[in-house]
C-alpha cells in the first residue's frame, strides 16, 4: 500500500523543523503535497495529515472500531498515567468516560462560571496602568487557579501555591521526556532523567495527598468540585476509582485545560487589541447583557485563527481508505485542525449584522480575512495606493507613471521569479507564499461593526 507523498527528509529533520515552526511547516507541506501528506516524526512514527474536510468528516462519523485515539496519544502516558482517559481505548476508555460524566453535566459546568468570574476579577484587580504584562504568564496563573478551585477543590492560597510549584514543574518539562523514552532514564540525581523522575514523584505525592485529604472530608457528598464528584462516582459494578486512576484523571484535566486555555486567552487579547472596533463592540454587547452570542463568536474566531492544537490523532488498527488513499494498519492519521481552519476554500470574509448577532445566528464559525506577507505584493499594493491618491489629486505625473508601469510586460512574473531567487539565495526556497519563517496574519474584522 502506497502512502501519500510527503517530505523525504529523515524523521529527525522533519521533527526539528516542525518543532521550530509547526504551522509554517504544515502549510508548506500541504502546498507542496496536497490535502493528504505523509510525515515521519522521531518518537511518533509515520503519520498522514488529512486536510480535506469531507475526508475528516468520513473519518469521525464512520466506523470507529478500527481507530485508536488512546494508542495515538500513548506518548503522553509517562505524564498523564496509564489510566488517563486520553490514552485508553475500548472498554477501559468507555468505563473512564462514564465515570467522568457526572462532573461535566451542563448544570455543574454552569456552576463553574462564578468560580471563573471570581478568579478573573481578582487577577485583573492586580493589573496597574503603565505596567508591562506577559499575557501568557498571567493567563497561566489564572487558569491554574481556576483548575485548583473547580477541579481539585483547593482554595487555600498556600495549598494552591504548593500544587502550582509541583505540577507546573512537570508540565514545563522538556518535551524530549515524552518523545524519547531513553531521556527518562534515571542515571543519577543530576541527570536529566533523574530530575524529571523527582519532579514526577513530587507531583504524584501532592496529588495523592489531596485525594486522601478530600476522602476524609465530612461534607464530601455535598461538595461540587470535580475531585469530590469523582470520589463519589461508581461504575456499573459499583466500583469506585482507585487512587491511581484519580491521580491520572486529575493530571489529565490539568494537562488538557491549563496550558491550552491560557494560550487561547492570550491570543484572544492579542487579536482584540489589534482590532479595536471588535473590542469596542464586544464591550458594548457585554454591557447590554442580552446574551453571549457576540462573545461566543469572538471566542470561536480566535480559536479558528489561533488554534492551540494543530491536529487530532488516530491510529489505524486495520487497513482503511482515507482521503482516497488505502492506508495500512499501524499508521497514525492526523486530521489537520489548523490547516482546515486556514483553508483557501473557506470564504474570505463573513459579515454578520448586529441584528443577526443578537438573534444568535453568529454562532456559526466566522471567517476573517487572511493575508500572507509577500514583499513583492506589498510593494505593488503600495504603488497602487500612491497612484490612486495621485489620480484623485489630478496628479498628471502619477497617471503617467501608472501608464508606464502598465506598459511594461511581465512585471508580475519578474516579481515572482525574483522572490523565488531571493528565497533560494537565503537557503529558504519553497513554494510561492510558503517560504520558511513566514507567518499567517489574521484579523477579527469579520465580526466587527459594518
Amino acid at each position: 500500500m502506497a502512502l501519500p507523498p510527503g517530505p523525504s527528509a529523515p524523521a529527525v529533520v522533519s521533527t526539528l523543523r516542525f518543532m521550530r515552526r509547526p504551522l509554517d511547516m504544515l502549510a508548506q507541506w500541504q502546498a507542496r503535497y496536497g490535502d493528504a501528506f505523509t510525515v515521519r516524526f522521531s518518537g511518533f512514527g509515520t503519520g498522514v495529515y488529512v486536510v480535506d474536510p469531507d475526508a475528516i468528516c468520513d473519518l469521525f462519523t464512520g466506523d470507529q472500531s478500527d481507530l485508536r485515539a488512546g494508542e495515538a496519544n500513548s506518548f503522553m502516558e509517562p505524564i498523564l498515567g496509564a489510566s488517563s482517559v486520553l490514552v485508553l481505548d475500548g472498554p477501559q476508555h468507555l468505563r473512564q468516560r462514564k465515570l467522568l460524566l457526572p462532573p461535566f453535566q451542563g448544570s455543574r459546568v454552569a456552576a463553574f462560571r462564578e468560580v471563573i468570574r471570581e478568579v478573573a476579577e481578582r487577577e485583573i484587580a492586580g493589573w496597574r496602568p503603565g505596567t508591562e504584562l506577559v499575557l501568557r504568564e498571567r493567563m497561566r496563573a489564572l487558569t491554574f487557579e481556576v483548575i485548583c478551585r473547580a477541579v481539585f477543590g483547593v482554595t487555600q492560597p498556600e495549598r494552591v501555591e504548593r500544587l502550582r510549584k509541583r505540577l507546573v514543574a512537570v508540565i514545563d518539562s522538556s518535551p524530549i521526556f515524552v518523545i524519547a523514552p531513553p531521556a527518562r532514564a534515571d542515571l543519577g540525581r543530576f541527570s536529566p532523567g533523574g530530575v524529571f523522575a523527582r519532579r514526577m514523584r513530587a507531583a504524584d505525592a501532592v496529588l495523592l495527598e489531596e485525594i486522601e485529604r478530600r476522602r476524609l472530608e465530612p461534607d464530601l457528598e455535598e461538595r461540587t468540585d470535580v475531585l469530590s464528584l469523582l470520589l463519589c462516582a461508581r461504575d456499573e459494578q459499583g466500583e469506585a476509582m482507585s487512587d491511581s486512576e484519580l491521580r491520572d484523571e486529575l493530571f489529565t484535566m490539568l494537562g488538557a485545560g491549563h496550558e491550552t486555555t491560557a494560550t487561547a486567552l492570550a491570543f484572544a487579547f492579542e487579536l482584540l487589541l489589534r482590532n479595536p472596533a471588535v473590542l469596542a463592540r464586544l464591550r458594548e454587547e457585554l454591557e447590554v447583557g442580552e446574551d453571549d452570542a457576540y462573545l461566543d463568536a469572538v471566542v470561536k474566531e480566535t480559536l479558528r485563527l489561533r488554534p492551540v492544537i494543530d491536529a487530532a490523532e488516530r491510529t489505524l488498527t486495520v487497513p482503511r481508505t482515507v482521503a482516497g488513499w488505502e492506508l495500512p494498519a499501524g499508521v497514525k492519521v492526523y486530521p489537520a485542525i489548523a490547516l482546515v481552519h486556514l483553508r483557501g476554500s473557506v470564504p474570505a470574509r463573513a459579515r454578520v449584522s448586529p441584528a443577526a448577532v443578537r438573534r444568535g445566528r453568529s454562532r456559526v464559525v466566522l471567517v476573517a480575512a487572511l493575508r500572507r506577507w509577500d514583499p513583492a505584493l506589498h510593494r505593488r499594493r503600495a504603488r497602487a495606493r500612491r497612484d490612486r491618491r495621485g489620480a484623485a489629486r489630478g496628479d498628471t505625473a502619477g497617471r503617467a507613471a501608472t501608464a508606464a508601469r502598465a506598459a511594461r510586460p511581465g512585471r508580475r512574473a519578474r516579481d515572482h521569479v525574483g522572490a523565488q531567487a531571493r528565497r533560494a539565495s537565503r537557503g529558504r526556497a519553497g513554494p510561492a507564499g510558503h517560504s520558511a519563517g513566514s507567518r499567517s496574519a489574521g484579523s477579527l474584522s469579520a465580526i466587527g461593526p459594518r
